[in-house]
């Protein structure tokens, strides 16, 4: 994209007091940023804009924070995308107050692909990690996208299950693409632009402050088909995120959990409310009617080798380890590596007690 280009968004961007909902408003009477701040005051008044958010257009000088921006843009290797952008999401332009540009390092061309989000608590439990990463692991091998917020627990795990299913994930930050938030997860950071992408709308620099990520959350719900919410207290931004997508007219999902665990307070609330309960992704797959067929066709397309197979065929019903490995009359330390390998494939589920049973 020229500068030129870019120029004009950021320069709007940067306006004292002009916030995204009216940088939409004066989009829709402009058509252009350029537009907007070429405007004679006049225009900028039939616009129901006040005199001091005038004078800001037509006085603040802009340039060197522009110029700024635009070299660390260079830099950094960052995509720019405007709101007229052909690579622009086209469901994030279906909500209420879209982001009029994004910042993305990596893939833009999947941005208009079919995503799910996986979100949850950030002091997730075992069970809550296992989950999400199986959720993740299946969705990806079906070339779905996984979308989430790379926070702590629920996200982490759920980009980390995208990656190693060999999928694409998307991670959406609540502060500028060159932040890494949290720490700790600045390797996830670094792979995930070649397996996805990171995608902001904050200006470079931004910190993670706590009123960013309410914010955030809209985008990561409005990018995605549905929302699964995978473990959440009764206070959680996760809910935050599921009743964002229930007034963008998203699905919502919700994994079960503990009854005696705070971790499942909110999510079971939303199934009380009338989220769909997800125990395996069909769940999912059923209520989007583009995913119905996915499954079918992966069902038909499943390769086994003989090993497999044998403990394929006995798993239409749950079975213990032992109770498998004394049917199949083999040593339990080989069967359990092959159900390892079909699990992280996705063709068997591991039930509490240490039983599986087929995916499908």
């Amino acid at each position: 994209m020229l500068k030129s280009h870019i120029k004009d968004w950021l320069a709007l961007s940067f306006i004292p007091g002009l916030g995204k909902r009216t940088y939409l408003k004066l989009l829709e009477e402009f058509g252009h940023p350029r537009a907007v701040l070429e405007a004679k005051e006049q225009a900028l008044k039939r616009a129901s804009l006040g005199e001091g958010l005038i004078r800001a257009i037509k006085g603040y000088d802009w340039h060197k924070e522009v110029e700024r921006e635009l070299e660390r843009i260079s830099n950094l290797n960052i995509r720019f995308i405007t709101y007229h952008d052909k690579n622009y999401p086209s469901l994030l332009k279906e909500i209420h107050d879209p982001p009029p540009f994004l910042y993305v390092k990596g893939d833009v061309e999947i941005l208009n692909r079919p995503m799910i989000a996986i979100v949850g608590s950030r002091l997730a439990s075992v069970y809550g990690l296992k989950i999400a990463t199986n959720l993740a692991l299946e969705l990806s091998g079906l070339g779905i996208i996984v979308v989430s917020g790379l926070a702590r627990g629920i996200d982490t795990a759920a980009h980390q299950g995208a990656i190693r299913a060999g999928g694409k994930t998307i991670a959406v930050l609540g502060c500028g693409i060159d932040i890494v938030y949290p720490r700790e997860n600045k390797r996830l950071y670094e792979k995930i632009p070649e397996a996805g992408a990171l995608i902001s709308e904050f200006h470079l620099g931004t910190p993670p402050e706590a009123k960013n990520f309410p914010v955030r959350n809209r985008i990561i719900s409005g990018l995605s088909l549905g929302v699964i919410i995978v473990e959440a207290a009764k206070r959680s931004g996760s809910l935050i995120t599921a009743r964002l997508a229930l007034e963008q007219g998203r699905e919502v999902f919700a994994v079960p959990g503990q009854i005696d665990s705070f971790r499942s307070e909110g999510t079971h609330k939303l199934i009380k409310q009338g989220a769909k309960l997800v125990e395996k992704v069909e769940d999912v797959l059923e209520e989007i009617g583009q995913f119905q067929d996915l499954y079918k066709k992966k069902e038909e397309t499943i390769q086994l080798n003989p090993g497999e197979e044998e403990i394929f065929l006995l798993l239409d019903t749950p079975k213990y380890l032992d109770e498998l490995a004394q049917q199949l009359k083999r040593p339990i330390g080989e069967v359990s590596s092959r159900l390892m390998t079909m699990e992280i494939r996705g063709l068997v589920r591991q039930l509490p007690g240490k039983q599986y049973v087929k995916r499908f």
